[in-house]
């Protein structure tokens, strides 16, 4: 039933996250070791609804809606604001005037302030997208408007009764890890497009090739090839990125996220007569 064997790996993530999270809610108690590494999958949570996102896991309609009723519970949001949100508005306009996940906001330069903004800044912006895009759902197919009002439902339907089963509970291991999951997929997107070129045909998007990150995160680093054939499933997306590869400026493929990171809003900022941008990013 699954569209590519290489989903067993979502699945056992998917079955990972609902365990931990089994587990905290059993225990009651925030704990040391194991509430870092539930924040780590409901992360991944994120990542996943992405991929399904844009391609279902499954043959079956029923069983991608069941999938997005689950993923939802982790990532914190349906998985259907993504198609106004990230295929319709992101994917076409790539980070360019109009796109409502466009970074940086509030601020010109690309700095912590910046990417520490952004995510909550972008959330509100995406809300006009995804109300937008329910209306017109509902006017033009009603089927599919009930289908995806029927993942808001399900998620809040879901929410409300946990909260009142123990809203204490309910915080720490449903909602914080949520909001933890939104934040950082928000912070990933900003770090793939800041200070890169929206107008080039190959420059518009980083890439971490770093074996760890994109084994830990569905193959997420290779977002250029993403970008230019967002139906590819994440399975395939280091092939074609070699495809492509010679393309793309090689500042933009960094191979690790951390040193980027630590460079960028660490260390650059107190280092005079480095200017940003693609022909002058450091290449770490």
């Amino acid at each position: 039933m699954l569209r590519y064997g290489a989903d067993r790996r979502t699945i056992a993530y998917l079955a990972c996250t609902a365990v931990l999270t089994a587990i905290n809610w059993r225990m009651g108690r925030v704990h040391p070791v194991l509430y870092p590494v539930t924040l780590f999958f409901f992360f991944t949570s994120a990542v996943i609804s992405h991929n399904h996102n844009h391609l279902g896991m499954w043959r079956s309609k029923t069983l991608n809606l069941f999938t997005s009723y689950v993923i939802a519970l982790f990532y914190g949001h349906p998985a259907i604001a993504w198609v106004p949100t990230h295929n319709q508005v992101h994917h076409r306009l790539n980070n360019r005037p109009g796109d409502t996940s466009r970074s940086p906001k509030w601020f010109e330069g690309n700095h912590l302030a910046a990417i520490l903004v952004y995510p909550t800044l972008t959330n509100i912006a995406q809300t006009k997208d995804i109300r937008l895009f329910l209306r017109d759902l509902y006017k033009r197919d009603r089927p599919a408007f009930w289908s995806a009002a029927s993942e808001y439902v399900v998620f809040f339907g879901t929410m409300a009764f946990l909260l009142v089963l123990d809203w204490r509970k309910t915080l720490l291991f449903f909602v914080i890890p949520q909001q933890t999951a939104l934040f950082l997929i928000q912070c990933v997107n900003y770090l793939q497009h800041v200070e890169t070129d929206s107008e080039s045909e190959w420059n518009h998007s980083r890439n971490f090739v770093g074996p760890v990150l994109n084994g830990l995160l569905f193959n997420n680093g290779y977002h250029t090839v993403h970008h230019e054939k967002p139906g590819v499933h994440w399975s395939l997306l280091p092939a074609l990125h070699e495809q492509y590869a010679h393309r793309i400026d090689p500042s933009l493929l960094q191979r690790s996220w951390p040193r980027y990171f630590g460079y960028t809003y660490f260390v650059r900022p107190f280092r005079s007569g480095v200017r940003p941008g693609v022909a002058a990013q450091e290449r770490l």
